[in-house]
């Protein structure tokens, strides 16, 4: 999948401006009606995990080697089995045609365009079938994973399941965090709602539907916060072929029962800091997971990520791969699919150098080796 990439062009005209994530978050933001900009940026209760998932990466610095021939840098990795231009996808991320009309068709042609994975959300606004099509008409070897959640109609759930595979998607992620929605304070001031005119293909939920509902409403009408690793994975094998991922890992103690579960791979995760506040950052999760794992299980990360160095930081940690959401979303709300390309062209862009300026040819050179940590004493301490 990830073949020769689109090489970056020095940004001029429109895009002149935004030369980072942040820059493009501020861009976005200022588009954005009110409702939709507090239902993408903000977390839940005091939003100190929203916060902490970035602000905790600075603590980390990196550590270069210098007078490496970097002149054959390659940022390449594969994900679920197939190459991808760098390690990085995008995170199921709902609700995304409210950012733009195209939605999750234009940010499934920039990931294409890009050579990188894209996780379908069960709130997507267009259907499986669309957002497949619209990916695989840029790139023939684009691949999905889907976003699930364990349901009360187990009937449905399947039939999203089958559906995804059906469509060619290689991987579930069984969003593991969400018994419940957390305490959102922003969605219930806002007593937010689901645009006039959107629907959630996945579920089967037409507009009439979603807009006699809060979007917390609807959530608990169809979640099931009975799930559990006896019941949901030995029933997910049974019916799907795809790789079966948990999407909300925090700890060493579950990442070890995935292990002992069967999964293909954990996504550490804290839902972008809009569920349980207070919990850990998900670099600060990272370690314990992949010391837990020991190789024996693949460990993605999401959660805060804001620029290629990030990135780096992540992999260093010992994460194979990066998503990000939030992201996509301002890229497609600033200038829709070009503004998804924007923003995949940016991280790139700095991932690259941040491994030529570390002296790392590829992925597999990127190691503990290459960071420190800040102590409060004042030397840096290697990991």
């Amino acid at each position: 999948m990830a073949g020769n990439p689109v090489p970056i062009p020095a940004k001029t005209g429109p895009h002149a401006k935004i030369l980072c994530i942040d820059d493009l978050r501020i861009a976005a933001t200022e588009k954005l009606p009110a409702g939709a900009r507090d239902f993408y940026n903000s977390g839940s209760t005091d939003q100190l995990t929203l916060h902490e998932n970035t602000s905790a990466y600075s603590k980390y610095r990196l550590r270069p080697r210098v007078l490496v021939d970097v002149s054959r840098c390659d940022p390449s990795t594969t994900c679920f089995a197939s190459p991808v231009a760098f390690p990085l996808g995008v995170s199921p991320a709902g609700l995304q045609a409210m950012a733009h009309p195209s939605g999750e068709l234009a940010t499934a042609r920039a990931c294409a365009r890009r050579g990188v994975s894209m996780c379908i959300s069960s709130f997507a606004n267009y259907s499986v079938s669309e957002i497949r099509a619209a990916g695989l008409g840029v790139r023939g070897d684009m691949r999905h994973a889907m976003q699930l959640y364990t349901m009360k109609d187990r009937g449905l759930e399947e039939k999203i399941l089958r559906k995804a595979e059906s469509e060619g998607c290689s991987a579930v992620f069984l969003t593991a965090d969400s018994p419940v929605l957390g305490v959102r304070y922003n969605e219930w001031r806002n007593d937010f709602r689901t645009p006039k005119g959107l629907n959630f293909p996945a579920l089967e939920w037409d507009a009439e539907d979603i807009q006699g509902r809060t979007h917390d409403d609807g959530f608990m009408s169809f979640n099931d916060d009975g799930h559990n690793w006896a019941r949901d994975i030995p029933w997910l094998r049974s019916v799907t072929k795809m790789e079966i991922w948990i999407k909300g890992v925090l700890t060493a103690e579950d990442t070890l029962k995935a292990i002992e579960m069967g999964c293909d791979g954990v996504l550490v995760s804290n839902h972008g800091g809009r569920q349980l506040d207070g919990v850990a950052a998900t670099i600060d999760a990272l370690p314990e997971c992949v010391e837990a794992a020991a190789g024996r299980i693949r460990i993605h990360v999401d959660g805060g990520i804001r620029s290629g160095t990030d990135m780096f930081k992540a992999l260093a940690l010992g994460a194979e791969h990066v998503w990000v959401g939030r992201p996509a979303i301002w890229g497609l709300a600033y200038d829709g699919e070009q503004g998804v390309d924007l923003m995949l062209d940016t991280f790139y862009n700095e991932f690259k150098r941040c491994m030529q300026l570390t002296g790392c040819n590829s992925v597999k050179d990127i190691t503990k080796a290459c960071l420190g940590v800040v102590r409060s004493d004042g030397p840096l301490a290697r990991l």
